[in-house]
């Protein structure tokens, strides 16, 4: 079981290194233009050099037979006529027939033979004179020579009367031997001779083995030599790709007096002038803009300021009146209490636009500490507790027994809560608002969800966006200044957080606050869903029927035409 054991483990461990190494190439192949480029070159000339190996190997060696075959004919041809003197006047008989085969090879093996010396070239041979009627004593065929190798398909074809050639493989002594075999029939007085000359084709082999090995170290050696040469020209066709990767980014991290070097009149000298181009119209248009907003940061934070003297003094005179309402008549006793409403809502507004001014010129720093958000939470509902029974709207706080701790500024926190409750509030059509905290160590997450009318596709990205409404001619209850969200998004970015929205068109919306448990911690995800759980499943149509349809045709009698009636009813407002 040990042995098993270790076996498993080194199986388990060898997979796990193929799979990583295996991820790795994969990631190395997507990221890299270069790879892919070279990869591919090397496999495309693969395919021609052993195609093109293949196609000279196959010719080179049937030029080889081709002409090993031409010259064993004549040497056949050459033997053929230099034996027929010898086996024209043939006797019958095993002994006889026998003693001019041996006599004939004789003359054939003999040097200075008389043979034509245009067949020289076909190399050395072993000849075999066969007779294909007479046996022997001992039952074997009447033949000279190593006629055991001489294939039945070339015996039957010269008892047909006809030459031919076979190449076949015997079992020697030393081995497997390819051998040529040419096969004529020569003429005597009784009968038709068989003459086989057998030709060794290791002289062939070998030279066909070279040219193979040849054509494998070539092709190798071509595709090293193609490998280089792709990556050497990929490699200059990437560089400037590379670097101009690297320059954007950095021109994206915000070092604008990045450029590209212009080397050249080609392709790439182009591109990198195209690119300095854009560069310098995007850093133009940065400045522009920055400019700008400094300036309208710097308007709205003057303005804002230079209000706030002549907003106390009407706020003091507006407070007089207020207190001695009692003793005017009742429309001006009523316009001073309207006056007292505007000027609160005024100077939420210019304390919205003062913190929106800090937010955008980023001077605001977190006061981080480590705080109980359950506590924040029930202050938050205790702000805006009066709203709440003046609206009819029950609030509903489900916080955990346990303490929720982070750390966060306390103050930013509890204007996010009960900006996100007073804007539940506004919006819930006097329906009960939830509250939802948890926490998972790592985050805490705090969801506000009412069930009014809810938001419109593509809205949930709108509501953080500065005095945006939906539909700006219904009455808000609370008479918010359209800056509540907007800065609670600010404060929540401040602390490394979230802050999202969710709606749906008669199921209310919900919005998400996600904060890091310590500060500095790069949030992964939030312990609170921001869809609700409790929705209904979409239900699923069915397909209708087909069904025949037809046109209809209506006499005139049949058409009447009715005055429409106007369409009444209270529009309803969207976040």
């Amino acid at each position: 079981m040990t042995l098993l054991d270790s076996a498993r483990r080194e199986l388990r461990r060898g997979i796990e290194s193929a799979r990583r190494r295996g991820v790795a190439f994969g990631e190395l192949w997507r990221r890299s233009l270069q790879l892919r480029v070279v990869v591919s070159t090397l496999a495309l000339s693969s395919a021609v050099v052993f195609v093109l190996g293949m196609v000279l190997q196959v010719q080179i060696t049937g030029q080889l037979l081709e002409t090993k075959t031409e010259a064993a004919i004549r040497q056949a041809e050459a033997s053929a006529a230099a034996v027929q003197p010898d086996l024209s006047g043939l006797n019958p008989g095993p002994d006889s027939v026998r003693a001019r085969f041996t006599a004939a090879l004789n003359k054939i093996n003999a040097a200075g033979a008389g043979l034509d010396s245009s067949s020289s070239g076909a190399g050395a041979f072993e000849p075999v004179l066969y007779d294909p009627v007479e046996v022997g004593p001992d039952g074997l065929p009447t033949a000279v020579g190593p006629w055991q190798d001489v294939p039945k398909a070339l015996v039957r074809m010269l008892d047909q009367g006809s030459a031919g050639y076979q190449i076949t493989t015997v079992e020697r002594a030393t081995g497997p031997t390819t051998l040529l075999i040419v096969g004529k029939p020569v003429s005597t007085s009784s009968r038709s001779m068989h003459l086989y000359l057998l030709f060794p084709l290791t002289g062939e082999q070998a030279t066909a083995d070279v040219v193979q090995s040849t054509l494998v170290v070539g092709g190798v050696v071509l595709l090293l030599l193609l490998a280089v040469i792709a990556n050497l020209v990929t490699r200059q066709v990437v560089r400037p790709v590379r670097q101009a990767a690297e320059i954007a980014e950095r021109f994206a991290d915000g070092s604008l007096d990045e450029r590209m070097p212009v080397v050249g009149e080609d392709d790439v000298a182009r591109l990198a002038e195209s690119y300095n181009e854009m560069a310098a119209s995007i850093q133009r248009q940065i400045h522009q803009l920055e400019e700008f907003g400094q300036l309208q940061r710097r308007f709205t934070s003057d303005v804002s300021h230079e209000l706030r003297t002549p907003l106390t003094t009407v706020r003091m005179a507006a407070d007089v009146l207020h207190a001695s309402r009692e003793q005017f008549p009742s429309g001006l006793a009523r316009s001073t209490e309207l006056l007292v409403d505007e000027l609160d809502r005024f100077e939420s507004l210019l304390g919205d636009l003062l913190e929106i001014s800090r937010l955008d010129a980023g001077v605001e720093e977190l006061a981080a500490e480590l705080v109980d958000i359950r506590v924040l939470a029930r202050r938050a509902h205790d702000s805006v507790r009066a709203i709440a029974n003046s609206s009819g709207t029950t609030i509903v706080m489900d916080l955990p027994d346990h303490e929720v701790t982070a750390e966060l500024d306390s103050r930013r926190v509890e204007r996010i809560l009960r900006n996100l409750l007073a804007n539940a509030i506004d919006h819930g059509e006097g329906m009960p608002v939830e509250l939802t905290l948890r926490g998972d160590g790592e985050a805490v997450a705090v969801t506000v969800r009412d069930h009014g009318v809810g938001l419109r596709p593509g809205e949930a990205d709108l509501v953080f966006n500065r005095f945006w409404r939906a539909d700006p001619s219904r009455n808000r209850r609370t008479g918010g200044t359209g800056l509540g969200l907007s800065i609670s998004l600010e404060d929540a970015r401040l602390h490394g957080g979230w802050l999202e929205a969710w709606g749906e068109r008669g199921y209310g919306a919900v919005f998400r606050l996600t904060l890091p448990c310590r500060h500095g911690h790069e949030l992964t995800g939030s312990p609170l869903p921001l869809e609700p759980p409790d929705l209904p499943p979409v239900p699923v149509e069915p397909e209708p029927d087909e069904e025949p349809t037809g046109e209809v045709e209506l006499t005139e009698e049949e058409i009447t035409w009715q005055p429409a009636e106007p369409v009444t009813g209270d529009r309803e407002e969207v976040r």
